[in-house]
């Protein structure tokens, strides 16, 4: 073989293997999905095939009437312990970056050094000064998107005859040589395919803020129909990402297999976010209702009682009358003499049955608003009283009055006594069903969203936050082996949220002591994964929410 013939084959042969490189690079480009790994990934393929000592890129933030150019990575094989931080400078043509971004012309300058002097453009020279460094050959190309839109800029610096050459002041002019065309038309097109993968992140990254804000609008939505519940999604969302990353690093037990990487996390945390958003479908006076009675059925039986002893009044006044003109004819004044004694009593008998009358409706409205406060526990007390609370609601149910348009009316029905017998909370079980529906609404809306992949098992954990490991939950009495592990940490960090909140109407705010051992309670009688609770408890989960355990002084 002639030597023209082998360098043939060598030319070809570098070719095949640069193409390859090639091919290598956008695949890896293909599948970074984060920005900076990108950005990073971009320069050092470029650097790595034309053997260029150092680099940068720049990114152009368009702002309307003001864009600027993002100094974004930076990397020098002569300087590896220099790190330059992100910084916006202005986009004119008297930079070599900004002169490539605002025309989508490509640089190759063999001595940076030495320019034409009829160019807009300079080399800052402010970095060589500081570190010191010798910047000889440049190459600055744009990158461009698919409509031919300049998004960014690459800069290449220094190409070095060989690739581990460290470059130093003295021999930077002799290590260094120019770009070549060809080197030129590859890393264009290479930019070029750059471009497309950073506009597909930041599409990406675009389709997930806007889905991360459709999120939060929905989460504000559930909080205005509930504000007693405000704040509730995001803290069992923090309380379940804690308790799934703390999960990831136990290494035995029944916990070993429990592993989960960033994207699942990620489908925690919106499970989390969104698990009662089925409460939308609720009717608002349920969701809000703070006694056992609603403030309209309290105000109707409060007019009810004003006008019961009104008429009562109106019926005493008319009877006093009435027996005054049945004895005013005494034609003596012996006989007057004799009777006023007797009618005066009568009057006072009137008297006293319209005030026994006016207490007993002042003692049955007591009793209705001190029932009508939500029964936070069932205590002994409450159960002691129960019989002679029963007794006064039942003589209570069995009082009439008359209406002003002399109709006997019940003062009080049997649904309002229904209520106001409610045993804990202040809940009807006809209510407290219509709440538990949130569930299944919650999934039957998430259903409806074309998640992707990596997030499809949102509806589902999110549907069975409220079963139970034992089968006694809703809506579908699943039992353990049937439940997402997930979802097990879902209902833990729900439950514990639930407990510590601020006091609503129907409970007290508990201390995050007194929480962990309702959640032990529940782990020992198999309501709830026994193993993520004392995780929970070990690493003390509750803390993302700023709580601290009460130390007790001896």
């Amino acid at each position: 073989m002639t030597i023209d013939s082998q360098e043939l084959v060598q030319a070809f042969t570098e070719r095949i293997e640069l193409t390859e490189k090639l091919l290598a690079i956008g695949t890896a480009l293909s599948s970074s999905n984060d920005l900076d790994e990108l950005l990073h990934l971009i320069l050092s393929k470029s650097r790595e095939i034309t053997f260029s000592d150092a680099g940068s890129v720049y990114l152009i933030d368009r702002i309307e009437g003001n864009s600027k150019l993002l100094f974004k990575v930076a990397q020098n094989d002569s300087l590896p312990g220099v790190s330059l931080e992100e910084f916006a400078m202005p986009m004119t043509p008297k930079s070599l970056a900004g002169y490539v971004a605002l025309t989508g012309e490509s640089l190759n300058l063999p001595n940076a050094y030495d320019l034409p002097p009829d160019v807009p453009y300079e080399l800052a020279r402010t970095f060589d000064t500081i570190m010191p460094y010798r910047t000889r050959s440049v190459l600055v190309l744009p990158m461009q998107d698919q409509d031919g839109e300049v998004i960014g800029v690459l800069q290449l610096i220094n190409r070095k005859l060989k690739s581990d050459i460290i470059l130093t002041t003295e021999n930077a002019m002799e290590m260094t040589q120019p770009y070549s065309e060809w080197e030129e038309r590859i890393v264009r097109a290479l930019a070029s395919q750059a471009a497309i993968s950073i506009e597909r992140n930041q599409l990406q990254k675009n389709i997930e803020n806007l889905f991360e804000g459709f999120v939060k609008a929905s989460v504000q939505i559930i909080e205005a129909r509930d504000p007693t519940t405000s704040g509730h999604s995001e803290r069992v969302a923090e309380l379940s990402v804690r308790l799934s990353e703390e999960a990831n690093s136990v290494n035995h037990g029944a916990l070993y297999s429990a592993k989960f990487s960033t994207r699942q996390i990620r489908e925690i945390r919106y499970a989390a976010l969104l698990h009662d958003f089925g409460k939308v479908c609720v009717p608002e006076a349920i969701l809000v209702k703070q006694k056992k009675l609603y403030p309209q059925q309290l105000e109707e039986i409060r007019h009810r009682f004003a006008i019961a002893q009104r008429t009562r009044k109106m019926e005493c006044a008319q009877a006093k009358f009435q027996h005054l003109l049945e004895h005013h004819h005494h034609k003596h004044p012996e006989e007057v003499s004799n009777s006023s004694c007797s009618h005066c009593q009568e009057l006072e008998r009137f008297d006293a049955e319209l005030a026994q009358t006016v207490e007993k409706l002042n003692n049955y409205w007591e009793l209705i608003k001190e029932l009508n406060e939500p029964n936070i526990v069932k205590t002994r007390q409450f159960q002691a009283s129960s019989e002679e609370t029963l007794a006064q609601l039942k003589a209570l149910s069995q009082y009439s009055y008359h209406d002003f348009d002399g109709v006997t009316k019940p003062l009080i029905s049997q649904d309002e006594i229904v209520q106001l017998m409610v045993p804990r909370g202040n809940l009807t079980p006809q209510e407290r069903l219509s709440i538990e529906t949130h569930v299944t609404n919650t999934y039957h809306f998430l259903k409806k969203i074309p998640w992707t992949k990596h997030l499809k098992e949102v509806p589902a954990i999110a549907y069975g936050h409220h079963e139970k490991l034992d089968g006694t939950g809703y809506p579908q009495g699943l039992k353990q082996e049937e439940i997402l592990v997930q979802t097990q940490i879902l209902a833990i960090a729900d439950i514990y949220d639930a407990l510590t909140a601020s006091d609503r109407p129907y409970k007290r705010r508990l201390m995050p002591n007194i929480a962990l051992n309702i959640l032990r309670q529940e782990a020992a009688n198999n309501k709830i994964n026994n193993s993520l609770v004392e995780l929970f408890e070990q690493r003390q989960v509750f803390t993302v929410l700023g709580h601290t355990l009460e130390v007790k002084v001896a």
